[in-house]
């Protein structure tokens, strides 16, 4: 039998047990972002970048997916657009700070920016990715944010599963082959 306290100790324990278990995954889709203090996040990036952003102290994060760097020039009166990564950031930094989160004391990480297709001469593709992954770095520099990983360039795509909890991000980077994804196609 079980005494009273040993009983409590048990849903204490169990309690636990069930928070590490209910873990809410979250998938960016190209311009969209995350803020939050749980979870994991999760996305698929070619010449698309990704920035993460985590506080060790609160374990709190923030991770964008964006298309290009800036669309050069907000029009007057628009909201942020989390396609452009100029404005991903700010939107970023802003639900941040709604958070009590210091920029300054958060470790960036830095994904994608790949060539989707190797097998094409260079062209305005791949520097689309080389360029977005450049001036992220660039920017979190400008507003003193330290870069601790990244993982750009090369060929292919890359999965990317953040765990906001840990701050640690998890990266497949799949290469790019110059043979067709369907060799055999039936008439």
């Amino acid at each position: 039998m079980l005494s009273i306290v040993g009983l409590f100790r048990l849903v204490c324990f169990l309690k636990a047990v069930m928070r590490r278990a209910i873990v809410q995954e979250t998938f960016l889709r190209p311009g969209e972002y995350f803020v939050g203090g749980n979870g994991r996040v999760r996305t698929l990036l070619g010449s698309c970048v990704s920035v993460t952003l985590w506080h060790p102290h609160t374990r709190t994060g923030a991770m964008s997916h964006f298309l290009l760097w800036s669309r050069g020039g907000v029009p007057p009166g628009s909201a942020p657009d989390g396609r452009y990564g100029d404005e991903a950031l700010r939107l970023m930094l802003s639900g941040l700070a709604r958070r009590g989160v210091d920029h300054l004391q958060c470790q960036a990480k830095v994904f994608g920016g790949g060539n989707m297709f190797s097998h094409v001469a260079v062209g305005r593709m791949q520097l689309i990715g080389e360029s977005n992954g450049q001036q992220a770095h660039a920017l979190l520099a400008h507003l003193g944010i330290r870069v601790v990983s990244q993982s750009l360039f090369g060929d292919g795509y890359r999965r990317i599963c953040f765990d906001v909890r840990t701050g640690d991000v998890f990266v497949s980077h799949v290469r790019a082959t110059d043979k067709p994804v369907c060799e055999g196609v039936a008439k």
